[in-house]
């Protein structure tokens, strides 16, 4: 009986979170799926991916769909003795989104219970941290990997507090087991803004352990972190590998060029430029929309309605009322300092205000190390906008350069603050009355009086956006001054919801004090006023209309008369779909095979081929990587097909090699060479060649005989010694070139391309792509699921066996 009175309150929490996330994505329920534009971009790079997978039933560790073939690494790859990955499965039970959005709530309440919060608060305060506005809008849009690994985030801190509260067999199991998850999410740039903030929070730990002189309890908590955490990062050994060894040769490795594709000196070797890394860097005075979301815009289309200015605009100017109402619902209101915004980053404004509270009540020190994870993830977020800090991290922090979008390090402080807010409403309660009143108040004073000053401020702004120019331009500088209206509108509309809610709380609190109300009632008004709160700006941006048919998610790309036609066409090659951004575009990668895709760690070298050679119309370049169809838009604004009749084909005999020094030597002869007669090699693999001069090519001939993605088979004939050039990618991690049976070196050659000395007369050539990386990573991932059983079996032996001696 005992044990029921004491779990029966987190069963019923769980229960409520997946009532909660059912409700809130409730078309899940009718069989629909929500349209994440990310996803859809993800299936069509993946595409052969899946495809092979569901036609054979066996894994390929490449794809030739996208960027002229890759690894599938970050693409889906399912490697054998995952067993995380299965763990992982059974507790996302509900249909996508819900399922995150669960976790969402589970794992920051089971962190708020590590704190020592009551089930109720912590309840409360679990719906406070799954609703911030910015954990929900990448639900919809389709950042599943980053709302997955955020998911698993409390849950680790959560470990990590109760092996420093000295519970090291409980939180050592719940690091290791948490840890794993989170890595099993496999979006390493939200794993190591944590691994930031669990850095603050060891140095608070460590600091307080030399201050009590309890250094042997510290090594304690240290040991049990370096076993939970090589036990949890062994169970995703086989993904950690595969992506370090992938991203040396992806967008966030080094490049070998030194020049930039206009010709000038490169600033940096790395394709992640200073200011690629920081395109998103977050307003200074933006930061304000945490606890009043639309100041500044909202989002990049927002709805206005039917009483803004721009809808009486539009009005006044006879356009007509059914067609003014669809003008008024996606419209750029945003004027911040980011490119694209989908929503505001708001983190609730009764969560402020109790978190506010927190430092003027809760006597708990770690408090501070939770306000510092939130200071320090706020000014990170500037990025550019504070480049002092952020030019100190870029330059000289290990990794943090390879990391883009540095706004999305607020996650740390969507986490922070919910948790600073139940524990300043837990403390409220235990305070004495005298003291309630007085932190009330000035709670309340501090958050209304900064609402109130930038109510006051509001002429300081000008409320021009980013977009304003091409408005003026299309629709005339009326439409644009009917628009900054709104947004002025918006901004002082949005100040003075945040100070109504901030009240209401205020007035919920003050009636507890007043015993007109019971401590209970109270704690629930809040916590209802600060869902409500989410709620609501959160459904304006992820709601019912976010679902379609799941026929239209499953199959996101409908096929057209010259995708038909050019399926016609049986043998093996590539499409180039020609536009302003071509090599980002994934839509020819769902149906061909193709140069193009859409991926956050494209291959670098075909990034660079694409912005050094083909961009600048080098047909050559084009030809050598058997792009033998390219889809262009006519004067029409009509996509037609071109038959590229020059591609080189699947592979072909070269008469010579241009040996540079190196590799912008190397890229500046592909912008002169001959690529059906010549091939470019640097001088390292040139010396391994016998020769790399005046090879005889006439009845010289090699065929593609056999396709799949991880194996390519051909046949040669040649009478000579001979060079040939295939038009694959070249991946020196896990392709092995076999003549007639035999393991054979293979070169890069053409900056990208695979190249192979084969020796006279008629033999069989098989391209395989065996990495060792997964058969290493998946043997290590066996064991350690073994250890982490072992382990797990021996605690609750051990906790077991304490509980009884106890008793």
């Amino acid at each position: 009986m005992n044990n029921f009175k004491r779990f029966y309150p987190h069963a019923l929490a769980v229960l409520g979170f997946v009532l909660i996330s059912i409700v809130y994505f409730y078309p899940v329920l009718q069989g629909k799926k929500i349209l994440q534009s990310d996803i859809v971009q993800y299936k069509a790079t993946a595409k052969e991916l899946i495809d092979y997978r569901e036609q054979t039933g066996e894994e390929t560790y490449w794809s030739n769909s996208s960027f002229g073939g890759m690894p599938t690494y970050q693409l889906g790859a399912q490697y054998p003795h995952n067993y995380i990955k299965k763990v992982d499965s059974v507790l996302r039970f509900l249909p996508r989104p819900a399922d995150y959005m669960f976790l969402y709530f589970l794992g920051f309440y089971v962190l708020l219970l590590a704190l020592k919060i009551k089930p109720l608060k912590a309840f409360l305060g679990a719906l406070a941290f799954g609703l911030s506005t910015y954990l929900v809008i990448i639900l919809g849009v389709g950042h599943n990997a980053k709302a997955h690994a955020i998911a698993y985030m409390p849950m680790v801190v959560a470990g990590v507090l109760l092996v420093f509260q000295k519970r090291w067999i409980v939180g050592g199991l719940l690091t290791m087991i948490a840890a794993a998850l989170e890595l099993n999410a496999n979006h390493f740039q939200m794993t190591y803004y944590l691994l930031i903030f669990l850095l603050i929070l060891t140095a608070y730990y460590t600091y307080r352990a030399i201050k009590k002189n309890e250094l042997k309890p510290l090594m304690y908590s240290f040991g049990v972190f370096v076993v939970s955490g090589l036990v949890g990062i062994g169970t995703n050994a086989t993904g950690i590998l595969a992506t370090q060894e992938y991203a040396k040769e992806s967008t966030r490795g080094k490049s070998d060029l030194t020049f930039s594709p206009d010709g000038k000196k490169s600033e940096s070797n790395t394709s992640m430029t200073y200011d690629y890394i920081t395109e998103y860097s977050y307003g200074i005075a933006e930061s304000f929309n945490l606890i009043s979301p639309r100041i500044f815009g909202g989002s990049n289309s927002e709805n206005v309605g039917t009483k803004s200015a721009l809808y009486e605009f539009a009005i006044s100017q006879e356009v007509p009322e059914d067609q003014a109402k669809e003008i008024v619902k996606g419209l750029p209101t945003y004027w911040g300092d980011q490119p694209i915004v989908a929503a505001p980053a708001y983190i609730g404004a009764v969560v402020f205000f109790l978190a506010v509270l927190v430092l003027f009540l809760d006597k708990r020190k770690i408090k501070y190390a939770f306000l510092a994870g939130a200071i320090v993830s706020l000014l990170l977020s500037w990025g550019k906008n504070f480049a002092i800090l952020t030019d100190l991290f870029i330059n000289y922090v290990p990794l943090y350069n390879k990391f883009r979008a540095v706004s999305s390090i607020q996650v740390i402080l969507e986490l922070c603050m919910p948790v600073l807010a139940i524990m300043g409403l837990q403390s409220f309660f235990k305070a004495e009355e005298n003291q309630r009143w007085s932190v009330l108040w000035k709670s309340a004073a501090v958050c209304v009086g900064i609402l109130v000053t930038l109510l006051l401020c509001k002429g300081m702004f000008s409320f021009s956006g980013g977009s304003d120019g091409y408005l003026r331009d299309s629709y005339g500088p009326e439409f644009v001054d009917a628009l900054k209206l709104d947004r002025q509108s918006m901004y002082t509309s949005d100040l003075i919801r945040s100070a109504v809610f901030i009240l209401l709380a205020f007035g919920a609190l003050f009636l507890t004090i007043k015993n007109t109300i019971s401590h209970k009632v109270g704690i629930v008004l809040v916590g209802i006023l600060m869902f409500a709160d989410l709620f609501i700006i959160a459904k304006n941006y992820v709601n019912a209309e976010a679902f379609v048919n799941a026929s239209e998610v499953d199959e996101p790309f409908v096929e057209s008369s010259f995708d038909t036609e050019i399926r016609k066409d049986t043998s093996y090659y590539r499409v180039f779909e020609v536009s302003g951004n071509a090599l980002s575009d994934p839509r020819s990668s769902y149906f061909h095979k193709s140069i193009g895709g859409y991926s956050a760690v494209k291959p670098r070298r075909m990034q660079e081929l694409f912005d050094y050679q083909i961009t600048k119309n080098n047909m050559q370049v084009v030809n050598m990587l058997n792009v033998k169809y390219l889809i262009q838009t006519n004067e029409k604004g009509q996509q037609i097909t071109i038959l590229n009749t020059q591609a080189n084909g699947n592979a072909w005999f070269v008469k010579d090699i241009q040996v540079a020094k190196n590799a912008d030597e190397e890229m500046k002869f592909l912008s002169k060479f001959d690529s059906k007669n010549q091939a470019v090699m640097s001088s390292a693999n040139a010396a391994k060649l016998p020769v790399v001069k005046d090879f005889a090519t006439e009845g010289a001939t090699i065929k593609l005989t056999s396709y799949k993605p991880n194996e390519l088979q051909y046949v040669s004939n040649n009478p000579n010694l001979g060079y040939a050039v295939f038009s694959e990618m070249y991946y020196k991690n896990g392709w092995n070139a076999y003549i007639d049976g035999k393991l054979t070196d293979h070169n890069r050659v053409d900056y990208a391309l695979r190249g192979l000395s084969v020796p006279a007369g008629k033999h069989n050539i098989v391209f395989k792509f065996e990495p060792q990386v997964v058969k290493t990573g998946s043997t290590i991932a066996l064991i350690s699921f073994v250890l982490m059983l072992l382990l797990i079996g021996g605690g609750i032996y051990l906790e077991r066996k304490k509980l009884i001696s106890n008793n």
